[in-house]
């Protein structure tokens, strides 16, 4: 099994983007890259809206040669939508690229989901539907695509029990030597999707950590991520790779730190330097009026 992690906040954006290729299935899962609009009360720096025009490009080379596309839940770094977004780099032609005669699994657009993702379900089904090959609502339900087994968790929690950010599904793909789980913003809070990826067991674990980067909001996810994490790594052993919400906060590396097993970001696992551009944001701000600012990581 091939699997190539796209777009990351280790790579510079908002998304946990991954191309997989299991027995000759081709299959994107996430296929979004988004800015956050404000962070530290301030907009996207330059070289955030420029990598994310890198990002996107990276997205849609691999949405062409794509046969399956699986959308987690319906914030936009999770998919594409169909309308021009600055901060999403989206558009009505990058989407049908990546949706067009593809199978798609996605998210329940009405069933455990809140107001705000059914209405952004509603609207991708009105516009993903008639171009799409098929579509499968994927929510606990396993599908064979020709000796490669897809997979799907029941809806779980968006972070913690009771979120008010909705529901999100799990992807486990097994082709008969290999199995990869993508649990995509769970951000390892809640027991459901912690019991459900032990259960499955996986050899490699693509996910997010949890968001602590929302300071008070988000009291104690520090020591609720490491606690369900080193639980995942002491049952399964699998290889880790973490990114997502936890590298918003620049104090990342030292939550890896505390895990079991260090595992990789996403920038790590493609052997690349992480650049955390969202968490630096006022740094890179500054470098834009030509103050001197030191970074933990290079530009160039």
């Amino acid at each position: 099994m091939r699997v190539i992690p796209l777009a990351s906040e280790s790579l510079g954006v908002r998304s946990l983007a991954t191309f997989i290729e299991a027995g000759g299935v081709k299959i994107l899962i996430d296929p979004g890259v988004a800015l956050g609009p404000k962070r530290y009360g301030l907009p996207p720096a330059k070289i955030e809206l420029e990598t994310l025009q890198k990002m996107r490009k990276k997205l849609q080379g691999y949405a062409k040669r794509t046969d399956v596309v699986v959308i987690s839940h319906y914030h936009y770094d999770h998919h594409t939508p169909f309308f021009e977004g600055l901060y999403e780099s989206s558009s009505e032609a990058f989407a049908r690229e990546i949706y067009e005669g593809k199978l798609l699994f996605i998210k329940h657009p009405r069933e455990n989901i809140n107001f705000s993702q059914k209405k952004r379900a509603w609207a991708f089904l009105k516009n993903a539907e008639p171009i799409a090959g098929k579509v499968e609502f994927a929510d606990g339900k396993s599908f064979d695509l020709g000796g490669v087994e897809l997979e799907f968790s029941p809806a779980v929690p968006h972070g913690s029990e009771g979120s008010r950010l909705g529901f999100v599904v799990m992807t486990l793909i097994d082709d008969g030597s290999e199995r990869v789980i993508h649990a995509s913003d769970i951000q390892l809070l809640n027991r459901q999707a912690v019991e459900w990826i032990i259960e499955k067991a996986p050899d490699l674990l693509i996910t997010g950590g949890p968001p602590t980067y929302l300071g008070k909001r988000a009291e104690g996810s520090w020591e609720t991520g490491v606690k369900n994490l080193n639980e995942i790594i002491r049952e399964t052993n699998a290889q880790i790779i973490l990114d997502h919400h936890i590298v918003r906060d620049r104090n990342y590396p030292r939550f890896l730190e505390e895990l079991e097993k260090r595992p990789k970001t996403f920038a790590g696992f493609l052997k690349v330097d992480d650049r955390p551009l969202e968490a630096y944001r006022r740094e890179l701000h500054k470098l834009e009026k030509g103050e001197e600012v030191k970074l933990p990581f290079k530009l160039g």
